[in-house]
């Protein structure tokens, strides 16, 4: 399981279709020497399904892969998917914002998590000490702290000139 750490959060599938490729193996021709319908692998390799433990072991056995890796390569997706719905759950409480802070969007639609640079660039410009509070409270003190450190590189580089000017 050395290669577990780069593949964390891929899905089984993702590896599976991968693997079958690189030993160019037609998945229909695969899934009917593992007693599996075709539909089936194809959903697991486009990730609309998850992988389950009696097909992963059939997999790995045939593909003499390291029993119990495919479903530790699941639990990672699942655990990166779950990371991933929690953090769309996070939100601020929009009564400590004043409504012009955000005057060009609606702050009601907007991805805190997605787009918390941006946030953090606005509220620390224009914001006043109980709107950067909030989002300490919100984000955290690290995070707030590296944001605005990498805002302030972003705008010290200086925009490349990638026309050569005539003389």
């Amino acid at each position: 399981m050395e290669k577990m750490e780069t593949l964390k959060g891929l899905h089984p599938g993702a590896y599976l279709k991968r693997e079958l490729r690189k030993r160019l193996i037609p998945m229909s021709r695969f899934a009917l020497s593992i007693d599996e319908y075709p539909q089936t692998l194809h959903a697991i390799t486009k990730g609309i399904r998850s992988m389950n433990t009696p097909l992963a072991l059939r997999i790995e056995k045939a593909l003499g892969l390291e029993e119990g890796f495919l479903m530790t390569l699941q639990i990672f997706y699942d655990i990166k998917q779950e990371k991933r719905k929690q953090r769309t759950l996070i939100k601020p409480d929009l009564s400590k914002f004043r409504p012009g802070i955000f005057w060009d969007v609606d702050a009601k639609q907007i991805d805190w998590n997605e787009h918390r640079r941006f946030v953090i660039e606005r509220v620390f410009e224009r914001g006043s000490a109980s709107e950067k509070e909030e989002l300490m409270r919100l984000y955290g003190k690290q995070v707030v702290e590296e944001e605005l450190t990498n805002i302030k590189m972003l705008k010290r580089r200086k925009p490349v000139n990638k026309m050569k000017q005539h003389a």
